[in-house]
């Protein structure tokens, strides 16, 4: 069941800056402004699912309550990403990174509270419904706080480039990815193909290479997690200060000199600093992806939509490449490709560069480049 506990607290979005109302005064005259009710529904149905696993009578309905729960969770992540890119732009300043922190600190505490309640030897239908009655609670409540948005939002409110009417136009139901979406998911495929690996073979590497007892393997994702969990949390700041093509050079060089140590060492101590260095360089390009995508996209979700599909794909395929890779070629050479991977993220950081005239990029003053569809060859 170590799966099923594992489950995430969300954060809770508030407009804790008067500038919200005061943009919200101020929009023009036949821009409605609405709840978001998707974000509320689908946070209620992923926790509610959280109690379903433990009560699946047979493998095929445990495959079916997973099914579900996955899409549910999803949805989620794309409807609060979005939410939180909407946020941004009215706030004026980066927030996302913080926000994905949050989403590690809730992982950290729900593994924590699953070990507890398996040591306690809890039954795991009344943890499960224990804790997914509270997270319904504590999603309820955090949905009354949430940022009344646009309905179209596509530009965050009116300008010259987006007049009143085109904030209007309803999402489309489908819509494939534009190039300068598949541009920014390719910087998440690398980062999140570099993630995957570390924290999925992290202890078993300080295992079979460094020689590491059980306790220091644990240890070594432990770090990687905290490393990751930590910068994020305060990726904001380094967000703020240097624009997000810098903070994505800089965390790429960060976690390709991690990957170097890593594939150097033989040591516990030595391989765990070099994890912790993965960490820390990947941490803040994943909330950036995500942030630019919803600035670049037709609306918010389409961006936000097309990225996530891009990053899950790559979470979904890193742990099995790279366990194919390390019982083919050896546990070094594995992660010395994956630190190929990393190297690209520099080289790739452009595509982040601040979104086209009229779409604001409120955390971007520091890239004073051109516009991302720019970035691509003809």
């Amino acid at each position: 069941m170590g799966p099923i506990r594992h489950q995430p607290v969300q954060p809770r979005v508030r407009p804790a800056d008067r500038r919200l109302r005061r943009h919200a005064d101020s929009q023009p005259p036949g821009v409605p402004l609405r709840q978001p009710a998707a974000t509320r529904v689908l946070l209620a149905l992923w926790c509610a699912g959280l109690a379903f696993p433990a009560l699946a009578p047979s493998p095929a309905w445990l495959f079916v309550v997973f099914l579900l729960l996955g899409a549910a969770s999803g949805m989620s992540d794309v409807v609060m990403n979005a939410h939180a890119v909407v946020l941004e732009r009215q706030l004026g300043r980066s927030i996302m990174s913080g926000l994905h922190g949050m989403w590690f600190v809730g992982s950290l505490a729900a593994g924590g509270l699953g070990a507890l309640a398996a040591s306690a030897d809890i039954d795991a239908r009344v943890h499960l419904g224990a804790v997914s009655i509270a997270l319904l609670a504590l999603g309820a409540a955090a949905g009354h706080g949430l940022l009344r948005d646009h309905a179209g939002i596509p530009g965050g409110g009116a300008t010259k480039h987006k007049p009143a009417d085109a904030l209007l136009a309803p999402p489309r139901h489908f819509a494939l990815p534009t190039r300068g979406i598949l541009a920014i998911g390719l910087v998440g495929f690398c980062a999140t193909f570099a993630e995957g690996a570390s924290s999925n073979w992290s202890a078993v590497y300080l295992t079979e290479v460094a020689d590491a007892g059980p306790g220091m393997a644990a240890a070594g994702y432990t770090v990687f997690m905290l490393c990751m969990a930590g910068m994020r949390l305060m990726g904001d700041r380094l967000i703020r200060r240097v624009g997000p093509v810098a903070a994505v050079r800089t965390g790429g060089i960060v976690a390709a000199a991690g990957g170097i140590v890593v594939v150097a060492a033989r040591i516990p101590a030595l391989t765990m600093a070099g994890f912790a260095l993965i960490g820390m360089g990947l941490a803040v390009i994943v909330p950036l992806v995500f942030t630019t995508a919803g600035n670049v996209g037709a609306t918010p979700g389409e961006g936000v939509a097309g990225v996530a599909t891009i990053t899950y794909l790559s979470g979904m395929i890193a742990p099995a490449v790279t366990g194919w890779l390390a019982g083919t070629l050896g546990y070094p050479a594995a992660f010395a490709l994956i630190t190929g991977v990393i190297v690209l993220l520099p080289l790739l950081a452009p595509a982040l560069r601040r979104p086209a005239p009229g779409v604001p990029a409120p955390f971007a003053l520091k890239d004073h480049e051109e516009p991302v569809d720019r970035c691509l060859p003809a």
